[in-house]
């Protein structure tokens, strides 16, 4: 874990030093450091600009934080969704959520609500959670989720929300198409810090839950009836963290649109290399998903500089062959949750 948060610290100073303008690492720390501590001398001194001081604070940090803050919640989503399900392809991208919380926002927008963060926010929430719901109850079979329809309704109802997303964009007034396209493809380009509050409240919401539940959640990999024999409300655990889930899904989703694959990568790298106790292995899905959300982020904006590519797009590159290999493994077990 120590080397995780190195790797994390690393990235984000890396992050807000690669550029058009050019800011060394010690310049940044001090740009940052002056804006969080009031009254430090080389703010006003001269020895560091207008422009750098922009560049940093306005433009870099933000995307580079809220790209952190986006992978962590997404990997802890996912991490969520394969312990309550028994399934290790659950994710929020494959499961449809995204695709549901992506619909959510766009309809705000075509709506002509506004652009507001606390809006859209809710707004794709509550596509998140009609998703998970519409998941929940089509992989139902005999009283518990079956691994098979679980898959299958998620690919599915992802079809129909993109589709629902499709229709609405060329639809709508032309005015609102960059809006939509920036939840199509994925990007923290817009970054601000005000963009910051939500996807950080509910990662802080639900990270506190998921550490309170670890136990629980430990219980329920090795199956219902034996989770409540252990005095585990099954169908309320289940429930309440599918919600959770929703919930970090929907923020995400509300201010970078749609990044899949994480949430489905980042669990199993953390399961292999800690184990299934989520005690142990959160943590580290946390920090993996920061670093590399943050990576790709970095990445995006300078492989094919000074045009960018879609964070969804990189994330694509790296999940869906991760997706097959999985789909081809003898036993996804074998890391820590049943198929």
């Amino acid at each position: 874990m120590p080397t995780l948060v190195l790797v994390l610290v690393a990235v984000l100073l890396l992050s807000t030093t690669v550029g058009t303008i050019a800011v060394s690492p010690t310049d940044a720390l001090r740009i940052v450091i002056g804006h969080l501590v009031p009254g430090m001398p080389w703010m006003s001194d001269g020895s560091l600009s207008t422009l750098q001081d922009n560049a940093i604070w306005q433009f870099r940090l933000p995307r580079a934080l809220l790209a952190a803050t986006a992978g962590a919640a997404l990997a802890l989503a996912g991490a969520l969704m394969q312990a309550v399900v028994h399934n290790s392809l659950a994710e929020p991208y494959i499961l449809g959520v995204s695709a549901g919380a992506g619909v959510g926002a766009v309809s705000f927008i075509v709506l002509g609500v506004g652009v507001s963060s606390l809006g859209m926010g809710t707004a794709a929430f509550v596509g998140a959670l009609m998703a998970t719901a519409a998941v929940y109850l089509l992989a139902h079979k005999n009283g518990r989720i079956a691994p098979q329809r679980l898959i299958l309704a998620g690919v599915a109802l992802g079809s129909l929300f993109s589709a629902v997303t499709s229709y609405l964009t060329i639809a709508t007034d032309a005015q609102n198409v960059f809006s939509i396209m920036f939840f199509l493809l994925g990007s923290v380009s817009a970054a601000t810090m005000g963009h910051l509050a939500l996807p950080v409240a509910a990662l802080i919401a639900v990270g506190l839950y998921a550490v309170f539940r670890a136990r629980a959640l430990n219980a329920l990999l090795i199956g219902d009836d034996a989770a409540a024999s252990l005095g585990v409300n099954v169908n309320r655990m289940r429930s309440g963290v599918l919600v959770a889930a929703a919930l970090l899904t929907g923020s995400v989703v509300a201010v970078c649109g749609g990044i899949g694959f994480v949430g489905l990568v980042i669990p199993h790298i953390s399961r292999i290399l800690v184990g299934a106790d989520h005690r142990k292995m959160l943590p580290v899905a946390l920090l993996g998903g920061a670093a590399f959300l943050a990576t790709c982020d970095l990445l995006a904006r300078t492989l094919a500089a000074p045009s960018e590519i879609p964070l969804g797009v990189l994330t694509a590159l790296v999940g869906a062959p991760f997706f097959l290999w999985l789909l081809r493994r003898d036993r996804a077990g074998s890391v820590g949750v049943d198929r």
